[in-house]
């Protein structure tokens, strides 16, 4: 029950720190992502306090990844929108009702993603293998580099899959992270260093993306290619199980959670005073 319980910590922190951050950002009258603009925020400790809240919901991500399986936390993360989304109505931004439907959706899709999922540590990765996720970040800090450089309709789309595998990496290594042991074990250990490196390029393809196009396109390339390449390589080589006989239940949460979460980021940011400027972020591991 801990995996679960830190589960639904780490989206509700991820969910509030966004609602705390764009209210940072809407006070410093950074609206734009220009750099300029951006300075504005060292004096809004709002917006410092969203990050801190952020942050403290990836690590009950990461504590939860040690004992369940990727599919699960990953789907539930994608779905801190909704969190966001409900906040933020509570405030006064109103959500449409296709809205609330797309919640309702994703809320189901998690419930059958929640009976279906079997908890258990993930299979031990070897050295190697953790030595190829650091050298993932270095691949896609190549692509967003380039990426960043083109004016093509396909930028955009690159930086949003690029985001989107960055934060599988991010998953997939806090998932296969080794914490035992002294602590230089685990300043040395790959995987720690393969979440920072990658978790810090998918960040800067995030906001980049989010400057190219718009925000409900980036966000459903983002959620999409995080929760499903994770959770395939959970499945395929992490060993995470679905329950006997839930099969169909867990392809069904997992398509119900996903096509929910994207819904409500559409939605959510269809009825922002400033359009397709939603600020939505994708989980992170």
């Amino acid at each position: 029950m801990l995996g679960y319980f830190l589960t639904a910590l780490a989206v509700i922190a991820s969910g509030s720190g966004s609602v705390l951050e764009s209210a940072g950002v809407r006070r410093a009258g950074a609206f734009g992502g220009a750099p300029e603009d951006l300075v504005a925020l060292r004096r809004q400790p709002l917006y410092f306090l969203g990050v801190a809240v952020d942050l403290l919901g990836f690590v009950f991500a990461a504590v939860a990844l040690h004992r369940l399986p990727l599919f699960l936390v990953q789907s539930v993360l994608a779905f801190s929108v909704g969190v966001t989304a409900t906040i933020s109505a509570i405030l006064g931004v109103r959500l449409a009702g296709a809205g609330w439907v797309a919640l309702g959706v994703g809320a189901t899709g998690l419930v059958l993603l929640g009976l279906s999922a079997e908890p258990g540590a993930a299979e031990p990765l070897s050295p190697g293998w953790k030595l190829v996720l650091v050298g993932v970040a270095v691949v896609l800090a190549a692509v967003v580099f380039t990426a960043q450089r083109s004016a093509g309709r396909w930028s955009p789309i690159a930086l949003g899959f690029c985001t989107g595998l960055g934060f599988s990496t991010v998953g997939v290594s806090a998932r296969t992270l080794e914490v035992s042991g002294p602590l230089w074990r685990l300043v040395a250990e790959p995987a720690l260093w393969a979440m920072m490196a990658n978790g810090l390029v998918a960040a800067v393809a995030f906001a980049i993306a989010l400057q190219r196009g718009r925000a409900t396109g980036v966000t459903a390339i983002t959620f999409t290619t995080n929760t499903v390449v994770s959770s395939l390589i959970g499945l395929v080589a992490l060993g995470d199980r679905v329950r006997d006989g839930f099969t169909a239940a867990a392809i069904a949460g997992f398509v119900l959670a996903v096509a929910g979460a994207i819904g409500t980021a559409h939605y959510a940011a269809s009825r922002r005073a400033v359009p397709d400027s939603s600020g939505a972020k994708p989980p992170r591991g």
